[in-house]
């Protein structure tokens, strides 16, 4: 079943729930879908890695708004942001912890031989597409950084 699939049905069972930020939200990812379908040199239909990267992409949107909300003291805008959060999290495949990404990042280190600082910014390519919607690019770059000398 395709994310598209996935976000109208979440969605015509929060309508029934009168739930208010399942319906905002939802409604905003079929949005960026249908954007995302409609540029040019698109396909009709995204593939899975696509839309894990949307879906990700729409909550770091999400988090760095809620970072902005918080230092302002503006509970209330802070609060939608983190509802938001939680129903996109919903459609995200499961987010693996610091523990489990140090571990994958160490085998990427030993596969490569790379191991200084100098090295971060091939790691981090080649740990992002490894690791594309399973981690995100902050949490990859935290543990990198305490690993390499």
């Amino acid at each position: 079943m395709s994310l598209e699939s996935k976000i109208q049905d979440a969605l015509k069972e929060a309508m029934k729930a009168k739930d208010a930020a399942g319906m905002r939200t939802l409604r905003a990812v079929k949005t960026a879908i249908t954007v995302q379908k409609t540029e040019k040199g698109a396909s009709s239909e995204l593939s899975v890695d696509q839309e894990n990267k949307l879906l990700q992409k729409l909550v770091k949107q999400r988090r760095d708004s809620l970072a902005i909300y918080s230092k302002e003291n503006r509970d209330d805008l802070a609060q939608k942001e983190q509802e938001e959060i939680e129903v996109l999290e919903r459609f995200l495949p499961k987010q693996l912890t610091d523990e489990e990404l140090e571990v994958v990042l160490k085998e990427i280190i030993t596969k490569t031989g790379m191991s200084t600082k100098k090295d971060m910014g091939p790691l981090m390519g080649i740990a992002n597409k490894q690791l594309a919607g399973v981690s995100n690019g902050q949490a990859i770059s935290a543990v990198l950084k305490n690993l390499l000398q």
